[in-house]
């Protein structure tokens, strides 16, 4: 073989690689965690999760249409620049519009302590590009490494056990009428009863089941008053049927994470 055919020859390998580069999708070139889709879910809540964007997820796996999704699909999520979730102590890059709190709702703890990991003075005072240490949450409710956690979904008004990444049961449910909203954030059973009594502005309803307190008076319970589960009915807490209410209260103990979103 001569000089001039290897040179051909390397020419040509040259080229296909440049052209695989540009053809295979970047999940093929990137590293990042992989999601297995579940039942129900949208891409919108896949990146909510992670704390990404639909179109990040999208360029990262190569796909064109964000409501093309099936169970079961493998999807790579980007990291970087503070865009995946993190299981411990991490740093996160100050994006446009973000404040601590929103930070902080984000990870799963408190704007006091990612001010007290940075030494900052003033918790207003962040700035676009700025790197924070996210302080470890050392609880192991961060919903990796299957620790349970619950995902309240008011949009669609169903709730999501999950063990890990994965969902163990699916939940149709009452949340808050506009007029008394269920509130949204992240949040901690803090209490469990079997029964209470709930009382309010034109209600009084004794025995009600199974009740989980994750957030002052707002709770997960048991609902015997109504069957008109999937549309919003409350006066801010998850109305559950009483089979579903029965499971979930054995299922997750006091402490177990909530999160609860559009």
């Amino acid at each position: 073989m001569n000089i001039k055919t290897m040179w051909r020859i390397l020419l040509s390998l040259v080229a296909v690689l440049a052209v695989l580069a540009l053809v295979l999708p970047p999940s093929v070139q990137a590293q990042g965690p992989v999601h297995v889709v579940q039942r129900g879910e949208t891409l919108a809540q896949i990146a909510w999760r992670y704390g990404t964007s639909v179109s990040a997820i999208m360029q990262a796996n190569g796909l064109r249409n964000p409501n093309l999704i099936y169970v079961g699909q493998r999807l790579r999520i980007p990291t970087g620049g503070g865009s995946a979730t993190p299981t411990g102590g991490a740093i996160h890059v100050v994006q446009p519009g973000e404040t601590l709190q929103s930070i902080a709702l984000r990870y799963g703890t408190t704007a006091a302590a990612i001010a007290s990991a940075n030494g900052l003075r003033n918790p207003h005072l962040i700035y676009v590009g700025q790197r924070l240490r996210i302080p470890g949450r050392g609880d192991g409710s961060s919903g990796g490494g299957g620790s349970r956690w619950i995902e309240v979904d008011l949009s669609s008004q169903t709730v999501r056990a999950w063990q890990g990444d994965t969902v163990v049961r699916r939940m149709v449910v009452s949340t808050g009428i506009a007029r008394y909203p269920t509130p949204t954030g992240r949040f901690h059973i803090y209490a469990k009863y079997p029964s209470v009594t709930m009382s309010g502005p034109g209600y009084s309803l004794p025995g009600v089941p199974h009740t989980m307190y994750f957030y002052r008076g707002f709770a997960l319970h048991g609902t015997y008053w109504h069957h008109n589960f999937g549309h919003p009915m409350s006066h801010g807490c998850i109305n559950l049927t009483r089979a579903d209410a029965a499971w979930l209260y054995g299922w997750a103990p006091v402490g177990t994470l909530v999160v609860i979103h559009w």
